[in-house]
């Protein structure tokens, strides 16, 4: 007979059972197996794409035997065995990977792309970093929660270059959080060697910058992956500090399998082959005594029937009947209605600013789960100090602080959501979104369409000019967002709306973007309940009734126009849409049937702004009733001009009332 192999490796055996070694060998195997079958589905056609993890199975395993069933974990799409190892039904998994109904997503994603709270696994989106900072606001919540939960997020040598990595790794080492962010360098960022990406000796030296440990360990090894991680999940547990763990390994196939090899040197796949962890694994196991070959045989012959009766149940489970109102019923969480009524304004005069202010705080005592984040927003109160005394009213768990990363902080609201919470993000000005925007058009507002569950986060943008901040402390930026399915937008003109619809923004379980008109914090007063209210989302506001034409604006336009109006020979109906995503078109639909012309007024540059969406359904819906053309006013078509007389031309105001006489003549 052969004489059995013998290990590359070392494993310390230690005192563990011939069954504790027995079945981490079974958790190490299994993947491996998956992989060998999808990749022959792959070669017949019945499969259309597959990211391989072969080579690195040890690290998901090692990881995930390592951790408690209460702990998250954020894989990748190499990840398989994080899946596996938490006992995912198989079904399901191949399910997801053949775009079934019986998938986690329902065929609207493939691979890893979504989660499983139940099972404590959120999946990855296809923008490498971006799950990084959702595990500090898991972390966030269990440390909130006086929970000893951690979270383990899983990057490649290639995603440590984004910028969520490190925004990521800042946040959870300011914070105290037990985020332990995993490193699989396996040599390439698809095809760019690691010499091409970055010149640190290794990528756990990066640790000691965000004043955190750093290690590097034997990722093939998989009882030193179990051990080390056993070992550091033990310490963040006492102490809640983050670990920056770099897994050293190889891909033995192509970043995806349409992509090929051809790129590795022959001599990496000589010298890696020779580390592989499973058979490594599995010779350790023959020459210790604990399996012999026929064992491995009936454990490979069982796994192996498991997977084919997977596969076959998969491919019999019916296909997906496209439904067009399912899908779109998919994009939003619903909303519990609400039976009571909003209280008349009443008497009592508060300022745009001090609505919000005070909307926001009777929020948090509302919500006792809702946590805020944002740049000075504690003991400094916010730059507009709407959040002035709120350290003092709600402790500082709860109203935080937060570095310059506006991405990490969005991340780690949608975190925060996934463990069950509420988070408010406060950009300190609307232009500096631009910095998260990712997290919100890709992470939050496809969550609940992806997998079911809604990103409970409600993003603060103080926004607008008038006021000669500049380019980059002025722009109207509502447009950019309100394009985005799963999205909604809110924005508010007056107090009484302001203080309301916040209310009813805190309250939605989803993605919520609430712009805040900066020139109307200390300009515009009105009569504001003392009582906590809500007004409901997507429903406009008449706010003067007229007859021969419509004018539709929002925000800041609000004011403009009512300013404009009586200059005006004709009657106009002015109506503030308030929300935009949705925005309510059956109001002005019927005002403009009545009325037979329209005007769209709204801040933001001319050209691609939300008011042509909404000139163009008039246009659509209303035409036989249009006794002119459909107007549109935005403001130039360049940047926010700093000086003042320069940002009065700029601004749609300087041309409303010829803009509307001319119509109104039309």
């Amino acid at each position: 007979m052969p004489a059995s192999p013998q290990p590359s490796l070392t494993y310390p055996r230690g005192d563990r059972s011939a069954d504790w070694h027995t079945g981490l060998y079974r958790d190490l195997l299994l993947p491996r197996l998956i992989e060998e079958k999808m990749l022959i589905l792959l070669r017949q056609g019945r499969i259309s794409k597959w990211f391989s993890g072969m080579g690195q199975e040890a690290i998901a395993v090692g990881v995930t035997r390592a951790l408690t069933p209460a702990d998250w974990i954020l894989p990748l799409h190499r990840n398989l065995g994080v899946f596996t190892t938490r006992q995912m039904p198989l079904e399901r998994l191949i399910g997801q990977w053949l775009g079934k109904a019986t998938g986690y997503t329902q065929g609207r994603d493939r691979s890893f792309h979504f989660g499983s709270l139940e099972d404590r696994v959120i999946g990855m989106i296809s923008h490498l970093g971006a799950m990084l900072p959702v595990a500090d606001g898991l972390a966030l919540a269990a440390r909130l929660d006086g929970k000893p939960d951690i979270a383990v997020a899983f990057s490649g040598d290639g995603g440590t270059s984004e910028g969520d990595f490190h925004e990521a790794l800042n946040v959870a080492s300011v914070w105290d959080l037990p985020v332990l962010f995993v490193v699989e360098n396996n040599g390439y960022g698809l095809s760019t060697p690691t010499q091409e990406q970055f010149r640190c000796a290794q990528l756990a030296d990066r640790a000691r910058g965000y004043g955190m440990e750093g290690y590097t360990i034997d990722g093939n090894n998989v009882l030193e992956v179990y051990d080390t991680v056993q070992r550091l999940a033990a310490q963040m547990r006492e102490d809640g500090r983050p670990v920056l763990l770099e897994c050293m390994t190889f891909r033995m196939r192509g970043h995806e399998e349409a992509s090929g090899t051809k790129y590795v040197p022959q001599a990496l796949f000589d010298t890696w082959g020779q580390k592989d962890p499973v058979t490594n694994y599995e010779a350790w196991l023959e020459a210790e005594g604990i399996l012999d070959a026929a064992a491995i045989e009936a454990i490979r012959k069982e796994l192996k029937n498991k997977i084919n009766q997977a596969v076959e149940t998969a491919f019999a489970a019916p296909d997906i009947t496209p439904e067009v109102s399912r899908e779109v019923a998919s994009v939003y969480a619903p909303i519990a209605p609400r039976r009571s009524a909003a209280p008349a304004p009443g008497s009592r005069e508060l300022r745009f600013v001090d609505a919000i202010s005070e909307g926001l705080r009777q929020g948090m005592e509302a919500h006792p789960d809702l946590v805020l984040m944002g740049q000075d927003i504690a003991e400094y109160g916010g730059v507009f100090k709407i959040t002035q005394g709120f350290v003092e009213a709600f402790g500082k768990g709860r109203v935080r602080n937060t570095p310059i990363c506006e991405s990490a902080i969005l991340g780690a609201g949608l975190g925060l959501s996934l463990a069950g919470r509420k988070a408010m993000v406060e950009m300190q000005f609307a232009d500096f979104v631009s910095c998260g925007f990712n997290q919100i058009v890709n992470n939050l507002a496809k969550n609940h369409y992806r997998w079911g569950h809604a990103a409970d986060v409600l993003v603060r943008m103080p926004t607008g000019g008038g006021m000669g901040a500049g380019p980059y402390h002025s722009q109207s930026n509502e447009s950019w967002f309100a394009h985005v399915p799963g999205l909604k937008v809110v924005y508010p003109a007056t107090p009484y709306d302001a203080k309301g619809l916040l209310a009813s923004a805190l309250a939605d379980p989803n993605p919520v973007l609430f712009f805040e008109h900066k020139g109307l914090y200390r300009s515009v007063s009105g009569a504001v309940p003392e009582a906590y209210y809500h007004l409901p989302l997507g429903q406009a506001r008449v706010v003067q009734a007229g007859e021969d034409l419509t004018l539709v604006t929002y925000g800041l336009g609000v004011h403009w126009a009512q300013a404009v109006l009586p200059e005006i020979d004709g009657s106009v109906e002015l109506i503030d849409l308030r929300t935009l995503l949705p925005w309510d078109q059956e109001t002005v639909f019927a005002s403009v049937r009545k009325t037979g012309k329209c005007l769209v007024l709204y801040e933001d540059t001319q050209t691609g702004a939300f008011g042509a969406e909404i000139a163009a359904s008039v246009a659509e819906h209303c035409f036989e009733a249009l006794d002119g053309p459909v107007g549109r006013l935005g403001s130039l078509d360049t940047p926010v001009p700093f000086h003042p007389k320069l940002e009065a031309i700029f601004q749609a105001k300087s041309r409303l009332k010829d803009t509307l006489q001319a119509l109104l003549a039309y």
